[in-house]
């Protein structure tokens, strides 16, 4: 495909979640018309309740991807302030047709797209979605009446009968950039060691290494946070380093358990497209009635959870390493979320925020909904009576300590027989770790009474 660029002022190129320039679609079509402007907004609404860490991520990603445009002859134009406004100034400013981008489909990212495309038509301009952050667009996979899936496995299976595209030959060296003036890449005050390597080049080499010395053992081993057994893609995955159509082309046959890991992310986002208000709403009104414990005690439970002091190691052992380092092991992402909503009470929009305030890796679909399905108001009705043992959690899936004892060091003394459950020891951890915030035994009853509550008055 082909088109008369003869006339043509060229395009502008609006990165949002797809900061790379290999197999990038709408990078494709960008170039058919003309020079490029690659341009990125910094909007305040879009990195509202981010923490350094995840600012840092994104700053970070943003100078790799200016310098990979550099060595194309092209720089990253980056403009502070609202879309609405920034977008069609540029495109009035270089005189372009059109505004390319991949297209959102986050409730925030399509009203402000709503808008923006609103703007540019106005002045005879037209914003052209091509390609998504998904290997499948949300909406094109549906049930049998025509619904979004409700249920994961049968979604799975619909996901990958339906397949996706081999990875879009975008070749930046082709390309003819354009620059024009731009506001500094925001710097960040972090050790340079504070986020894992920014950018493009850094998502293939992590994707390669894992894909050459991980892949095989990771059905074994992925539920180990003891084990560096996982991908570690997710953040990369979260900005658009690299698409998951690259990493799906380049698994095998008996790479199913890595397919199934890419295809709940893809899931979560076509539940939220589907039901926008999920993203701050219970998508099952059935738990509606659910009961939450507020008030100065609720308060302080939360902020032991939330600072790794709720002298259950495995679990603060994980929010520790969050706040650390902006990751967490997704085994450890499920026990944390049921600790606070099962053993706490509290609800999970407290844990949700908490947790996309400080992952890389924060997805309104995916963190969301992560926390739904733990909380039993979302997809899969089932998980509403699984409430996660944080002892038992530990002792299987850290069974000689090590993970606890990295990032709980107080007690770091303590063998592993015990380090899951050090209370009941005839003297004190080292360093006064401190006893139980609650009784888990007496927590996983009131929880399901309160389940059991809500349901009935929901019937």
């Amino acid at each position: 495909m082909t088109r008369d660029t003869s006339a043509s002022a060229g395009s502008v190129l609006w990165f949002r979640r797809d900061l790379r320039l290999r197999d990038h679609p709408a990078l494709l079509a960008a170039a058919l018309d003309g020079p490029v402007v690659a341009l990125f907004v910094l909007d305040d609404v879009a990195l509202r309740g981010a923490g350094p860490l995840r600012r840092a991520w994104l700053y970070r990603t943003l100078q790799a991807l200016d310098a990979d445009l550099r060595r194309y002859g092209g720089a990253l134009v980056v403009r502070a302030g609202s879309p609405d406004d920034v977008v069609p100034q540029i495109a009035r400013e270089v005189g372009a047709a059109r505004v390319h981008v991949s297209a959102d489909f986050t409730p925030y990212g399509v009203a402000r797209d709503d808008r923006v495309r609103s703007r540019l038509a106005t002045a005879g301009r037209e914003l052209v979605e091509t390609g998504s952050p998904y290997a499948v667009a949300p909406g094109r996979v549906l049930t049998a009446e025509g619904r979004p899936y409700q249920v994961f496995t049968p979604f799975y299976r619909a996901w990958a009968a339906h397949g996706w595209r081999a990875p879009a030959a975008s070749v930046p060296s082709s390309v003819t950039w354009r620059v024009v003036s731009s506001d500094p890449i925001p710097s960040d005050p972090l050790p340079d060691n504070a986020v894992p390597p920014a950018g493009e080049d850094a998502a293939l080499s992590v994707w390669s290494e894992f894909r050459d010395n991980g892949l095989r053992d990771y059905p074994r081993a992925r539920d180990r946070p003891d084990l560096d057994a996982t991908s570690h893609l997710s953040a990369y995955l979260k900005l658009g380093a690299i698409h998951p159509r690259t990493i799906l082309a380049e698994l095998g046959p008996d790479d199913g358990a890595f397919a199934r890991q890419l295809a709940w992310r893809e899931f979560y986002g076509h539940v939220l497209f589907g039901s926008p208000n999920s993203a701050h709403e219970d998508y099952r009104t059935t738990m509606s009635h659910l009961s939450y414990d507020e008030g100065l005690e609720a308060d302080r439970r939360f902020a032991a959870w939330a600072t790794g002091s709720t002298g259950y190691p495995m679990v603060d052992a994980a929010m520790r390493q969050l706040l650390a380092t902006g990751w967490m092991h997704n085994r450890l992402r499920m026990l944390t979320a049921s600790f606070l909503v099962k053993d706490l009470h509290l609800d999970w929009r407290r844990g949700a925020r908490h947790f996309m305030r400080h992952l890389l890796d924060a997805d309104v679909a995916n963190n969301q909904h992560g926390w739904q399905w733990v909380a039993g108001t979302g997809t899969d009705a089932a998980p509403y009576h699984r409430v996660f043992n944080p002892v038992t959690q530990g002792k299987r899936h850290d069974p000689d300590g090590g993970y606890v004892r990295r990032w709980v060091p107080e007690l770091a003394g303590v063998p592993a027989d015990r380090v899951h459950a050090p209370w009941p020891a005839p003297e004190r951890p080292p360093h006064d770790y401190p006893a139980p915030i609650v009784d888990h035994g007496v927590e996983r009853a009131e929880a399901l009474a309160r389940y059991a509550a809500a349901r009935a008055s929901s019937s």
